[in-house]
């Protein structure tokens, strides 16, 4: 009986001792995510809507967290105070004229609060300061404004597919269609036509001599082109030889 009653004691003992192991733990790991053994300054600012935003949550600069969510309050009927706690190793980086932004983990991911970056010029922000905020964009009204566009394109859709407005009469309506491809036909008749004219323009007597003298000018553009490539070229040939000239000599000192 005695050895019996002195194992229960020393399970009960590692049991308890396990116990509260892992309390110390669970405290540690919680601890550290809500920054409660990290030196700690606090920044606020007002919202309009928090959009879902719950004590505890994220808070990230330049996309690192670097705090926590500390306190959600209700000001007035058009107010939201948000309290953040931030590390203070990043106090330096956050600047006086920074916004706060309330913004979600991926698409439908937790909320969490982000403070922009500010200007490199302004001074750092003091314990305590309220700075400014910028109001999130509902879900809820992307999706609305997604619907809308995609109910008037539904519209668009219809309507030419049941031949109202221009293009749906152009698309419909055969008379139209064949006009459409006559009058292209035209065109490229009157260009060939046109081309053929400039051709004959270019073997009369009269005209011939104005076409040769714009030939000729296009050839001596062409040659003076060519001309000054070739000159470039070969001041970039000279500038490449002295410079391994020059190369050389240092390599011999």
């Amino acid at each position: 009986m005695d050895t019996h009653t002195q194992k229960f004691k020393i399970r009960l003992g590692l049991f308890i001792a396990g116990g509260l192991a892992l309390f110390v733990f669970a405290i540690f790991i919680i601890g550290k995510q809500k920054n409660l053994f990290d030196p700690v300054f606090k920044l606020s600012s007002t919202f309009y809507n928090v959009s879902g935003l719950q004590v505890g949550n994220n808070v990230r600069f330049s996309g690192i967290n670097v705090g926590t969510v500390d306190k959600i309050s209700i000001i007035n009927d058009s107010t939201v105070k948000v309290e953040l706690l931030i590390k203070k190793e990043v106090k330096p980086f956050i600047k006086s004229d920074c916004e706060m932004a309330i913004g979600s983990e991926g698409l439908i991911g937790d909320r969490l609060v982000f403070i922009t970056q500010g200007s490199s010029d302004a001074p750092v922000v003091k314990d305590g300061q309220t700075i400014v905020s910028a109001e999130p964009v509902e879900l809820d009204a992307i999706m609305a404004s997604v619907q809308i566009t995609a109910d008037q394109l539904a519209e668009i859709m219809y309507n030419i597919n049941n031949g109202n407005g221009t293009l749906g009469r152009l698309i419909n309506d055969s008379t139209i269609a064949n006009d459409f491809s006559q009058t292209m036909t035209n065109i490229k008749t009157s260009s060939k036509g046109f081309s053929e004219n400039m051709q004959a323009a270019k073997h009369n007597f009269l005209l011939k001599g104005y076409f040769n003298k714009k030939a000729k000018a296009a050839e001596e553009k062409k040659k003076e082109i060519e001309k000054q490539k070739a000159s470039d070229q070969k001041v970039k040939d000279k500038e490449e030889k002295n410079a391994a000239k020059q190369k050389a000599k240092d390599e011999k000192k």
